[in-house]
């Protein structure tokens, strides 16, 4: 269980990326406590009003809370989950809203609380929350028997692949993988000692070391799209410093930019062009399917909902009659009788709900079963492309390296090399 927090403000933003349907194939509005609306616009406008009232700009706290993938995890752990971490950080009856996901497969819920105290017109302070929650999802893989990742028993072994939102959204402009991606840049700096053989290293899988804008060290590919180092790597900018020394001597993004757009040949864009329509075409028949998948498992979800509303309505409305009203009530009430209707109304309510929490959950995984079989055809594509990618991208690599007028992007020799690029059909 991957637990992450953050406190915000923008709650009109929040709830438009909570709400989006284009990047998740299931979106589930489970829950609005506390909260004068019963949507999560109106509902986030309503924390930002009260918060008007405080010096607080990030009024808001939302966690995500993200299972293994294999596991099948009922609503009722994430429910459980988010009450404790209520309860940890001190948000006990603070407002609060919860919205369930599911993209690729992968179940996970985002669950976010006013931080404002309305009685006392202040925020409530959240220390080390992120130790916290950490330490929470440590418990909660060792509660539920979950493999748990290597950077939950040691810190210093997390996934150094892991992206952010930005590193995943640069990526996927440029068609990568962004573990792919990132895993080839780090490979570099494990083989390499120093400057040069570092820079050595990454031309030899078509990227190349510049100055940032920023003084600081970057990396350009052969598209001219531009990665931070340190960021890349994991690192502080002062590790990174400390092996390749200060980016003073490097050429500028834009210097490496206009050669690699010198020695871009016509033929070898459109090999490169050629790779992502190819991958465009295959990635668009899964797609279809996917779109199509979704689809039916929409509208069966949909047509459990209402069946499940008509018939929690007509429960509802058989038991009222049981609470008679007027004179008759009032004999109920001084017999007892009113007391007994009442336990046994509640105690069917929430056997109801109960049922249909479980036929939900059952539809769920059922849908979930089906998608997983087209989920690993998605994995093993994407696999494929981005070893083509990576094969193709050293090939650039090598040609820009020594092609042109003798120059070369970094400070290796120039041989003369011949372009071989074999694409898969």
């Amino acid at each position: 269980m991957i637990i992450k927090g953050s406190q915000r403000g923008s709650g009109a933003n929040l709830a438009a990326h909570l709400m989006k349907m284009d990047d998740n194939e299931h979106v589930r509005l489970h829950e609005i406590r506390d909260f004068a609306s019963d949507n999560l616009h109106d509902a986030f406008k309503e924390a930002e009003a009260i918060s008007l009232g405080t010096k607080c700009r990030q009024y808001l706290f939302s966690v995500s809370v993200n299972p293994p993938q294999e596991e099948s995890v009922p609503v009722e752990v994430f429910e459980d989950t988010f009450d404790r971490i209520e309860k940890q950080l001190g948000l006990e009856g603070q407002p609060r809203a919860i919205v369930f996901h599911e993209k690729e497969n992968r179940l996970h819920a985002h669950a976010v609380w006013s931080r404002i105290d309305a009685e006392t017109m202040t925020a409530k302070h959240l220390p080390f929350y992120k130790n916290r929650l950490f330490n929470l999802a440590r418990d909660l893989h060792l509660e539920f028997g979950w493999d748990m990742p290597r950077g939950m028993l040691n810190k210093g072994e997390r996934d150094p692949t892991n992206f952010s939102l930005t590193e995943w959204q640069q990526a996927k402009r440029q068609g990568h993988d962004p573990r792919s991606l990132k895993q080839s840049i780090q490979d570099c700096w494990a083989a390499s000692d120093d400057h040069r053989s570092f820079q050595n290293s990454l031309e030899e899988r078509g990227f190349f070391l510049a100055k940032g804008d920023r003084r600081g060290h970057v990396v350009v590919d052969h598209t001219g799209e531009v990665y931070a180092l340190s960021r890349m790597l994991g690192l502080k900018a002062k590790e990174v410093a400390a092996r390749l020394g200060q980016p003073d001597k490097l050429q500028s993004v834009a210097d490496a930019r206009k050669l690699i757009g010198e020695r871009m040949t016509p033929a070898l864009r459109r090999i490169i062009e050629d790779s992502k329509e190819r991958f465009r075409a295959r990635s668009s028949k899964l797609g279809q399917y996917k779109a199509e998948m979704t689809k039916l498992h929409r509208a069966a979800r949909e047509k459990l909902d209402r069946h499940q509303k008509q018939e929690w309505d007509r429960e509802t409305l058989a038991r009222a009659a049981r609470l008679p009203k007027g004179l008759r009530g009032l004999w109920h009430r001084l017999t007892g009788k009113y007391q007994t209707a009442r336990a046994m109304n509640e105690a069917e309510a929430q056997e109801t709900r109960n049922r249909h929490a479980k036929e939900r959950q059952e539809l769920i995984d059922k849908q979930r079963a089906q998608r997983a079989v087209l989920q690993s055809r998605f994995k093993e594509m994407r696999g494929k492309q981005a070893g083509l990618l990576n094969d193709l991208r050293k090939e650039v690599g090598r040609y820009l390296r020594f092609s042109g007028d003798g120059k070369t992007l970094g400070q290796g020799r120039t041989p003369k090399l011949s372009l071989g690029l074999k694409l898969q059909r």
